[in-house]
């Protein structure tokens, strides 16, 4: 595939320019401000509506520790509007919040279940998550456990595998 170079969008302003070079020829029945090289996010999808209707999220395997790369994701939810709940079963509390030792000891709704555990963990959290009926499961970066997410799609339970919650925030929030 040819490289693109920086050059002039058909709107005369700097952009991508489209490498296949035949934009030009369709361009006439589009609006000035269209280009046809750039791509952007849908208006909607599901991490987006999921982020947007959830308020309160179980995090599994959550630190007390600043230099967690648990503690950091969860601070940063925190900080937009997120409950966090800590489950995990060697710390008394994090981020102002009462640690729970299991999902099954939560009180309340849980809206999505973020899961920072080996993935030699993660069917038991699938399985406690399945009992409570909550509707997402969230394993962060790295954790992947296809058997436990087969397991809770059959369940009807999102499941979104092996990507970071604040930075699926980030990319569509800002």
């Amino acid at each position: 595939m040819p490289s693109a170079d920086l050059g002039r969008n058909h709107a005369g302003t700097a952009a991508l320019d489209c490498p296949r070079g035949s934009c030009r020829d369709w361009l006439s029945l589009r609006p000035a401000h269209y280009n046809p090289c750039m791509v952007s996010l849908p208006e909607s999808d599901p991490i987006t509506d999921l982020l947007k209707r959830s308020r309160t999220i179980a995090v599994v395997g959550l630190s007390n520790s600043p230099l967690r790369p648990s503690h950091g994701v969860s601070a940063y939810m925190q900080t937009h509007g997120y409950r966090i709940l800590p489950v995990n079963p060697k710390i008394h509390g994090s981020l102002g919040e009462k640690a729970f030792a299991s999902l099954l000891e939560v009180p309340g709704t849980i809206d999505i279940v973020n899961i920072f555990r080996r993935p030699e963990f993660v069917e038991e959290v699938v399985d406690q998550a399945l009992r409570l009926k909550v509707p997402v499961i969230w394993m962060q970066e790295g954790v992947v456990h296809e058997k436990a997410a087969q397991k809770a799609r059959q369940a009807g339970i999102f499941v979104i595998m092996d990507r970071c919650i604040l930075k699926e925030h980030r990319a569509r929030f800002g």
